[in-house]
């Protein structure tokens, strides 16, 4: 029947359904069949409704214990089994598990629905918020009770019955949706190959990104070089070759992918993704998606979004035009160039730039190994937070590349998991993300360690080379480990509450203030030495790299907020007349926009982290947490960037704390203050 889920007959879905014979309890990656997933979802399911029936049909009065606290510590075994599978449906998937993700999805999404939509679990939730004040409960439980009751009224547990119907036909629909965007960028992604034969045609790029070109080749038994969309490929292409008309042809795929009127085009997604996500939130009493958002966020409403938004862009836009007046006279000066297009910006960036700094990612790449880097983030936690990371190899994986640790403190106790998975490759997604396998929390006196893990794409080692990190690849392993740190060294009561589990323009704080310790002399001797002969990374780079820092951050902030921008366009007014996508972001960039326009390119439809991920109504985030990562870093510049006092309080207030207090709350005794936008536009260089 629609709705229920009867537990299955498959013997091997047992592997997932319950604790795991490993070591630490890691997930058995390899005895793990795809057929396995669904079984194991629908048992979970079945479960989690047994415990919540268990819940509803307690005979006792409704407390804090039997109904709040019991509710958090339900449905691990389905949260474990659908975070393995979510998981690899990102970093590991095929054809088969997008098939089985579509099925699971909905099924996930349905049960949501009836547990926000259970009158009888939300009579035992209310009861117990009501009498909230005569508890006595810790900040902790404080916030649990609050947010647990807002999952249900912010969820239509008050709705008439009808309208509860519909909103479950809604989430069901938005989850099938969301994830055929993600598939269909990833096939946009992977249909689209630049195969170059002519040597000619390789002027200006690394002899590292021809390499991996050619061996990419190779593995497809084909002569010459071949460039795709993934990053490492797509990026190195975009700022070092010199020939503009091959540049033109890969910046116009990329930023066609789901824009091309075929199977995989995302435009009538879009807009459906818009219109439903609008329908919902006036079902649910709210004015827009983003005002249903952002009740839930530090920025509290959209006006206060778009006003910070704006704010920023009134400070960036001037050095913004004043850069781009710059690089398109550079532009003309060297090559002649009259107009200034999209696939011009990062190559005549890197070249302006090598002329101001002396300086390019290919004289900095031999300091950058990963392996040192990642040992060198390995180092700077250990001199922050007393954390020891030993690899270990009796850990089951997902794919041979990745590689697993286990992090200890100066006792050597277990403080978690962590895998690490850094190449490209087919079924994995672009870009780069933090994601745990099993929360933290604390049941019956034992405090479960958290297993968490950073996916990235980094260029691959070749047949002569280690893999070698572009400077922003640096900064981007330093970002996902800050997310990484905030998993790790969670230290909640509750589930729900643990580790990322926070506000969500809160969450980018840990992650962009670990980027800064890559600008630190002192942090870069631990790490930035030449992989052939040790030597450590030249003063003069190190100064050059601080320098250089807050070149065009103009154009890099005025490109954030137009996102941002974006977003809110989408999500902060009634989509229902939008019929056109292009014209629509035409009209949202247009305080934005410094180069021309591409007609054959849209951003909305690969806007994965507003229709795919979690930042819709949230890409402002990104800047917001800026502004909170300068100020907070601004405290260990002044006593110290490896001063313990410092690292203790941001460990014991931030990191560790999750989502239990406000996070406003949590900076404030962190930092004495509310954070100031003034380090960031001084840093920026935008004062």
């Amino acid at each position: 029947m629609y709705g229920q889920v009867a537990t299955c007959p498959f013997k091997n879905m047992e592997i997932l359904t319950q604790h795991f014979d490993t070591k630490h309890n890691t997930a058995p990656f390899s005895k793990i069949k795809i057929s396995d997933y669904l079984p194991a979802i629908q048992e979970g399911i079945a479960l989690a409704k047994a415990e919540i029936d268990a819940i509803v049909n307690n005979p006792e009065a409704p407390s804090f214990e039997n109904t709040i606290e019991a509710m958090d510590y339900s449905g691990d075994i389905l949260d474990r089994a659908s975070s393995i599978f979510f998981n690899l449906n990102s970093a590991e998937t095929n054809d088969e598990m997008q098939k089985i993700a579509q099925e699971i999805s909905p099924l996930l999404s349905e049960f949501g629905n009836d547990i926000r939509l259970n009158p009888k679990l939300f009579a035992r939730v209310k009861a117990v918020y009501e009498s909230k004040d005569s508890l006595d409960l810790t900040p902790e439980q404080t916030t649990l009770l609050e947010k647990k009751y807002k999952s249900f009224s912010r969820n239509g547990a008050n709705l008439p019955e009808d309208k509860k119907t519909k909103l479950r036909e809604i989430d069901k629909e938005l989850s099938k949706l969301s994830l055929q965007f993600g598939e269909n960028v990833l096939a946009e992604t992977n249909a689209f190959q630049m195969h170059l034969t002519d040597e000619k045609d390789l002027a200006g790029l690394p002899e590292g990104t021809i390499e991996a070109a050619r061996s990419l080749a190779k593995a497809q038994d084909k002569e010459g070089w071949i460039f795709t969309l993934d990053h490492p490929s797509y990026i190195p292409f975009m700022t070092y070759a010199d020939n503009r008309e091959l540049r033109k042809k890969l910046a116009i795929a990329f930023g066609a992918r789901g824009f091309q009127k075929n199977e995989f085009d995302n435009q009538e997604i879009v807009l459906k993704i818009a219109k439903l996500r609008f329908d919902r939130a006036q079902l649910l009493g709210y004015t827009t998606h983003a005002h249903f958002v952002l009740e839930e966020r530090m920025a509290e409403s959209p006006e206060k979004v778009t006003s910070f938004l704006n704010d920023m862009l009134a400070k960036a836009k001037p050095a913004a035009q004043k850069e781009f007046a710059e690089l398109s006279a550079f532009a003309k000066k060297i090559d002649g160039i009259e107009t200034l297009e999209k696939w011009d910006g990062a190559y005549y960036s890197e070249k302006l730039k090598q002329q101001l700094f002396n300086l390019d990612d290919e004289k900095l790449k031999p300091y950058f190994q990963l392996e040192k880097v990642l040992n060198g983030a390995f180092t700077i936690a250990e001199k922050l937070y007393g954390l020891t990371f030993t690899e270990v190899f009796d850990i089951d994986k997902y794919h041979p590349e990745v590689t697993t640790y286990e992090v200890t403190d100066e006792n050597n106790k277990l403080i978690a998991i962590f895998y690490a998975d850094f190449f490209p490759r087919k079924g994995k997604r672009n870009g780069a993300w933090m994601t745990s396998f099993k929360s933290q929390y604390v049941k019956d006196g034992v405090n479960e360690r958290p297993h968490i893990s950073n996916v990235c794409n980094f260029t691959k080692p070749t047949e002569t080379k280690p893999s070698l990190l572009t400077f922003n690849e640096v900064t981007t392993l330093f970002h996902e480990f800050g997310h990484g740190l905030h998993g790790m060294l969670a230290n909640t009561i509750y589930p729900s509450l643990s580790g990322t589990s926070v506000y969500w323009d809160f969450v980018e704080l840990p992650s962009q203030v670990m980027e800064n310790w890559c600008y630190e002399p002192e942090a870069l001797a631990l790490f930035a030495t030449h992989y052939q002969t040790g030597e450590v990374i030249p003063q003069q780079y190190v100064e050059k790299i601080k320098e250089s820092a807050s070149f065009q951050e103009g154009l890099a902030t005025l490109r954030q907020l137009s996102f941002g921008l974006l977003d809110m366009g989408w999500h902060g007014q009634d989509p229902t007349a939008i019929t056109d996508v292009k014209a629509f972001e035409t009209e949202q960039f247009k305080n934005t926009q410094l180069y021309p326009d591409v007609v054959e390119n849209a951003m909305s439809t690969a806007f994965s982290h507003i229709f795919q991920g979690g930042y819709s109504s949230g890409y402002y985030s990104y800047k917001w947490a800026e502004v909170l990562d300068a100020d907070a870093f601004e405290l260990f510049q002044e006593k110290g960037i490896f001063n313990k006092e410092v690292a203790t309080k941001f460990k014991e207030n931030i990191l560790s704390k999750g989502g239990t207090e406000p996070p406003m709350e949590l900076y404030k005794r962190f930092r004495g203050q509310e954070p100031k936008p003034d380090a960031l536009l001084k840093r920026a260089g935008l004062l």
